[in-house]
């Protein structure tokens, strides 16, 4: 088991679609029994479950769960302290999509307007 400030020293996530708990369990270093109880405190975190209630991992989620450790074993959060910077990071990533998405509309709005001056004045 790799020691907690070594989260740069985790295996590089291979190129699949899915990924099993166990396989999940070693490209994060975390056991299973963990990651299921993260999927509990975590909203971010929701593998698919197939026949059986096997977890089926993407590769978002093994992103969210290195970025989870990276927070509980290497800067030393909470689960409720982690919980919540989960939650400021998904809502400022979503507020700069929804900026984003503003800019793009008023563009269209405008580029519109102009075409209608051009057509009322043939």
């Amino acid at each position: 088991m790799l020691e907690p400030t070594n989260n740069d020293e985790l295996p590089v996530i291979p190129g699949k679609r899915y990924f099993t708990i166990g396989e999940v369990s070693e490209l994060c270093a975390v056991k299973p029994h963990v990651l299921r109880y993260w999927e509990q405190e975590f909203e971010q975190l929701k593998p698919v479950k197939r026949r059986g209630n096997r977890r089926y991992y993407q590769r978002q989620d093994v992103l969210t769960i290195r970025q989870i450790r990276s927070l509980l074993y290497d800067q030393g959060f909470t689960i409720g302290g982690a919980r919540q910077n989960m939650q400021v990071d998904t809502s400022d990533s979503k507020t700069s999509t929804d900026a984003e998405f503003n800019n793009m509309i008023s563009s269209i709005i405008t580029e519109l307007e102009d075409i209608l001056v051009l057509l009322k004045a043939k």
